[in-house]
């Protein structure tokens, strides 16, 4: 990593320049790799879960499909919607505890896989208008959501999500074999790799490290005959777009959590649009600059407007890609249309989510439990920023303790109603809106968020 004082190296290729075909393909295949696990993993992690199965495939494919579009959206710039960078859009890790929430809300009413989807995709779909409003008045979300409620969401979310990567890693919830000496080795193993494949000093292997480790650990896994292709006969040879495929419904105790998660991914996306603003040479100050983040964070909530219309998960933007443009030297927005191209294509295809809804729980575990652990540090990296005094540390405390604390207790509020049980049962939304309340009424100056590059996204984990 480069000092801060270090030159940036200079582009080859600007915002505006039109590459030349076979550097702009391969430019755009390196984005799709560095992208296409981060998309895929949130799907595969709530399918499993919830336990959707044959319809893994297909949500794939729409989150393939989806994200293709709203990658073109943000680079095309369709009058005031989008940012007009190479800004890749992805399915958000930071929505997983409260989708998987609203998920557990309808099937503890008895609902299957389509009354589940039906209840997240509804509450994604009226959540997205959120963030569409709140993409307007940025500047002055900045006194609520700051640095210090941000990290705090942000590292809840890492944790709360650690107990699913390393129940995957030791076979899945209720698995026959569950912690067996070959699950543990397979999901080590992966976990292991990566961490070898993250120290490289060879670039590609470095920013590839999770695809990689996924890859090697399912070829093993296909070796130990822990896989089993004989379902993708099964399936459809290409997939359509249905809109609300599963249908839609609302639940004020499901929406909440989801909610709170829009209002903070805002604030996330300017920071990450202002760095890929910084790495592409474009202004990260003025009135042109406040224009390009107000049109991409807008781009973000349509983006998730239509993900939920299309029968896919929240859409975000990725920040791993600007390290493709670094690498590359390529910043030229057209490279997001093939890139779009790639995404839309390989969404077509429903086999590619079959093949990678029989990658073994372990294996997935295995990568999972980086990618939530790095979530938590992305949070504590942006807590490490804020000035932790007596009063920042009694918010962290609270808020920890209770949001940690009714994810260790579900039973906590069963005596309460069941939409409070549903709103406050959420580790998320405890922590969020407890450093959100205590921040805004405690005594002393309120931390407030002055960076114009915005706190750190949580898809920095992805990377």
């Amino acid at each position: 990593m480069p000092a801060n004082n270090a030159p940036q190296p200079e582009l080859l290729y600007g915002l505006d320049d039109r590459p030349p075909l076979p550097a702009a393909l391969l430019a755009a295949v390196q984005h799709m790799l560095a992208s296409f696990i981060g998309i895929i993993t949130p799907t595969l992690i709530i399918g499993g879960v919830l336990g959707l199965g044959s319809e893994i495939p297909y949500l794939i494919s729409m989150a393939l499909m989806v994200s293709g579009v709203g990658t073109f959206i943000q680079a095309r710039r369709i009058g005031p919607v989008g940012s007009g960078l190479v800004a890749l859009q992805g399915t958000s890790f930071a929505f997983l505890s409260s989708i998987l929430a609203a998920g557990f809300i309808a099937k503890a009413r008895g609902g299957g896989p389509d009354e589940m989807l039906a209840l997240i995709f509804g509450v994604c779909f009226f959540g997205a208008f959120i963030e569409i409003f709140l993409s307007q008045f940025l500047h002055k979300l900045k006194t609520f959501i700051n640095p210090l409620v941000t990290g705090i969401v942000i590292t809840t979310i890492g944790l709360s999500l650690i107990k699913v990567g390393i129940t995957d890693l030791a076979g899945g919830v209720k698995a026959p074999d569950f912690g067996s000496l070959t699950n543990l080795a397979l999901g080590g193993g992966v976990l292991l790799l990566i961490i070898v494949m993250n120290q490289s000093r060879n670039i590609y292997l470095r920013s590839g490290a999770i695809f990689f480790g996924l890859v090697v650990g399912y070829i093993v896994a296909i070796a130990l005959g822990k896989v089993d292709f004989s379902g993708l006969a099964e399936l459809d040879w290409y997939a359509l777009p249905v809109p609300f495929k599963y249908g839609i419904s609302f639940d004020i105790g499901a929406f909440l959590p989801v909610a709170l998660i829009y209002l903070i991914t805002a604030i996330e996306s300017s920071g990450d649009l202002t760095a890929t603003s910084m790495i592409s040479k474009q202004p990260i100050r003025g009135l042109a600059y406040r224009k390009r983040i107000r049109a991409g964070v807008l781009a973000d909530g349509i983006n998730s407007l239509i993900a939920a219309v299309f029968n896919t998960f929240p859409n975000t933007t990725f920040s791993q890609n600007n390290g493709v443009i670094q690498l590359t030297g390529i910043a030229s927005r057209y490279v997001a249309y093939w890139v779009a191209a790639i995404l839309v294509i390989l969404g077509l295809f429903p086999v590619i989510g079959g093949v990678f809804q029989e990658l073994p729980k372990p294996v997935l575990g295995g990568a999972t439990l980086v990618m939530f652990g790095t979530v938590a540090a992305a949070g504590i990296r942006i807590l490490a920023t804020v000035d932790l005094d007596r009063r920042s540390m009694l918010i962290m405390a609270v808020a920890f303790g209770l949001g940690l604390g009714v994810g260790a207790v579900p039973d906590l509020f069963q005596n309460l109603p069941k939409m409070a049980q549903n709103v406050l049962g959420s580790a998320v939304t405890m922590s969020g809106l407890t450093a959100i309340i205590l921040n805004t009424v405690l005594p002393g100056r309120p931390v407030e968020d002055a960076e114009t590059s915005g706190p750190v996204s949580a898809e920095t984990a992805s990377a």
